[in-house]
């Protein structure tokens, strides 16, 4: 075995080992519910025959506020989400709730058709369904 020499304890030089690493990983969240990775609106993204489906979780905004676009195969959902006012007195320590703008685009399969988008806003749920082209379709072919 040989003696290693440090100047300092090893529980020292770990402390220090992860100041660095914070430093350079910084703002990343310590807890998984933290967690910003994820983009919001969050979305469930189906397809059916007819349709592409599309629901985006955006509760509490309002549907005056929020703007759904094509635009060469691209779908945009973008808005802004008011914030919930901090009680009066104390510092808030945690805050899960995203406020302010958010914008989040969604590449559509080739056989979705633009000019057949429909948008509704229910429960805090914003459904999206675009319709597919015809030439896409699912057909039976005649055997002669």
């Amino acid at each position: 075995m040989s003696d290693v020499l440090f100047n300092t304890s090893l529980f020292d030089e770990f402390d220090r080992l992860q100041r660095q690493m914070s430093s350079v990983f910084g703002g990343l969240p310590t807890s998984i519910r933290a967690s910003r990775f994820s983009a919001f609106p969050q979305i469930n993204l189906g397809s059916t025959d007819d349709s592409v489906e599309i629901v985006a979780f955006a509760p509490g905004i309002d549907p005056a506020k929020i703007e759904v676009t094509v635009d060469k195969g691209l779908l945009t959902i973008s808005g802004e989400r008011a914030g919930v006012e901090s009680p009066s007195e104390g510092r808030a320590y945690a805050q899960e709730r995203f406020a302010g703008s958010f914008r989040r685009a969604i590449e559509l399969p080739r056989d979705a058709d633009p000019d057949k988008v429909k948008a509704r806003y229910v429960n805090g749920c914003l459904a999206i369904s675009v319709g597919k082209r015809e030439t896409s379709r699912p057909r039976t072919i005649a055997i002669q």
